[in-house]
C-alpha cells in the first residue's frame, strides 16, 4: 500500500526508498574514490621511489628473494618445495633461497610471539587479581612487581634476562632436571611430541579424527556437543599413544650435551622472558582496572549467597571482565608482537635480525624492509581478526569457550 503524503507534507514510502538509495550510492562512491585515491597514491610515490633509485643506478626488484643466501641462521624451520613433492618443514642452510631466510625468520617470530600471548596473558591475569588480593604479601608483591616493570624499558630487560640470568644457567654437567625439563646453559630442553605412526591408515585415521574432534570443541557453539568433542579429542590421544601412533620423547643429558625433546636456546628463552613479563605487567594493569570498574554490588551479591572469595573472582568477576577487556588485550598482543623485533640485541633471528642480515648481504634493504613491514602488519591483522572474532563471541553468546 503506497503513503500518501500527509497533513504535515511527510513524503511517500517511494520517496523515502529513493533517498536511502542515493544516500548509500553516495557513501559507496565516496569510499571507493577514497580507496583508489590511497592506491593512486602509494603507486605514484612506488614509482617515483624506483625512479629515484634508477637514477642512482641502483635496481629495485624483489628478484633477488630467489637467490641462494650464502648464510647461516643459528636456529629455525623453513618451508622447502621440492619439485615433485609436498611442502616440507626442515632446517635452514646456506644454500637455501633468501625467500627460505625470511620465511625462517617470520617462524622464529611467530613462535616467540604465541608463546608469549599464552603465557603474558595467564601471569598478567593472575597478577591484576593479585593486586587486589585481601593478602597483603601478596597484594604488595604483584604492586612492586608490575610498577618495576612499567618503569623499566623492555630492552634493558631484555639485556638483564639474557647476560645476567640465562647466561648464568649451570652447565650441562651439572643442569637442573625436573619433571623432564633441564635448564641449562646451552638452553632450556622440553619433552617433545613424536609421530610414530607413518603412513599407515589406522594412524592417519586416528590423527583425523582428533582433528576432528578438537576443531568441534574450538568452533561447535552447542556446550554438550562441545563436551563430546573435547572428551573424545583427550581418549583418541590416550588411545595414540597406546597403540604408538605418538610418543612422547623426553630430552636426555649428558657431560656436554643433551639430546631428544625440544629445545629452546639461551636466546629464545631470553626473549621470551622478558617479553612476558613486560607484558604480563600491562596486562595485568588492564585486568586490575577492569575489576575496579564493576560495580561493588557484584560483590556483596556474590557474598550475600555464600561465596568465598576464589569463586566470586572466578565464577562471577572474571567472565565479566574478560567481556570488556579483549580490545586491550588485542592492542597489548599487537604491541608484543612487533616487540619481538628487539630479538636483535641478544641475536635471536627473529624477521628484523634475518632482514639485517639480508640487507648487508644484498644491498636490497628498501625491499627487504618492505616485507618486513608487510608481515608484521599481516601478524598484526591476524591478531586483530582473532580477537575481534572472540570480541563478537563473548558479546552475542556471553561466552568465549
Amino acid at each position: 500500500m503506497t503513503i500518501q503524503y500527509t497533513e504535515a507534507g511527510l513524503p511517500t514510502e517511494g520517496e523515502v526508498r529513493a533517498t536511502r538509495r542515493r544516500n548509500r550510492l553516495r557513501h559507496e562512491v565516496i569510499q571507493l574514490s577514497i580507496i583508489v585515491a590511497a592506491v593512486g597514491l602509494v603507486a605514484f610515490f612506488g614509482f617515483a621511489v624506483k625512479e629515484g633509485l634508477a637514477r642512482h643506478g641502483i635496481n629495485f626488484s624483489f628478484s633477488f628473494l630467489w637467490n641462494a643466501a650464502g648464510f647461516d641462521i643459528s636456529e629455525g624451520k623453513t618451508i622447502v618445495l621440492d619439485e615433485g613433492a609436498w611442502p616440507a618443514v626442515s632446517d635452514f642452510t646456506a644454500d637455501r633461497s633468501i625467500a627460505q631466510a625470511f620465511a625462517t625468520g617470520f617462524v622464529n617470530t611467530v613462535k616467540v610471539a604465541v608463546l608469549a600471548i599464552a603465557l603474558s596473558t595467564v601471569l598478567g591475569t593472575l597478577l591484576g587479581v593479585g593486586r587486589l588480593s585481601t593478602n597483603w604479601v601478596v597484594r604488595n608483591l604483584s604492586f612492586w612487581c608490575v610498577e618495576f616493570v612499567r618503569n623499566t624499558p623492555l630492552l634493558i630487560q631484555l639485556v638483564f634476562w639474557y647476560f645476567a640470568v640465562v647466561l648464568h644457567f649451570p652447565p650441562m654437567a651439572s643442569a637442573a632436571k625436573f619433571y623432564g625439563v633441564i635448564v641449562s646453559q646451552q638452553g632450556l630442553y622440553v619433552p617433545s611430541v613424536v609421530w610414530q605412526g607413518g603412513g599407515s591408515a589406522l594412524s592417519l585415521g586416528l590423527m583425523t579424527a582428533t582433528w576432528v574432534a578438537v576443531l568441534g570443541f574450538v568452533f561447535d557453539r552447542k556446550t554438550r556437543l562441545r563436551w563430546i568433542c573435547a572428551a573424545a579429542a583427550v581418549s583418541l590421544t590416550w588411545l595414540m599413544l597406546r597403540v604408538g601412533t605418538i610418543s612422547l620423547e623426553f630430552p636426555q643429558a649428558s657431560k656436554f650435551q643433551a639430546t631428544g625433546g625440544t629445545s629452546i636456546t639461551p636466546e629464545m628463552a631470553a626473549l621470551l622472558i622478558a617479553i612476558v613479563v613486560n607484558s604480563a605487567a600491562y596486562i595485568a594493569e588492564i585486568v586490575r582496572g577492569s575489576i575496579d570498574a564493576l560495580p561493588k554490588g557484584q560483590w556483596e551479591a556474590a557474598a550475600s549467597l555464600g561465596l568465598c572469595r576464589k569463586h566470586t573472582v572466578n565464577d562471577i568477576i572474571l567472565p565479566q571482565v574478560f567481556r570488556v577487556v579483549l580490545p586491550s588485550f588485542g592492542n597489548q598482543f599487537i604491541s608484543l608482537t612487533k616487540n619481538t623485533a628487539l630479538g636483535i640485541a641478544i641475536g635471536y633471528p627473529e624477521l628484523f635480525n634475518v632482514y639485517g642480515t639480508i640487507a648487508n648481504q644484498t644491498g636490497h634493504s628498501l625491499e627487504g624492509i618492505i616485507i618486513v613491514m608487510v608481515s608484521y602488519l599481516i601478524l598484526s591483522w591476524i591478531i586483530s581478526a582473532l580477537v575481534s572474532s572472540a570480541d563478537r563471541r563473548l558479546s552475542n553468546h556471553g561466552v568465549l569457550l
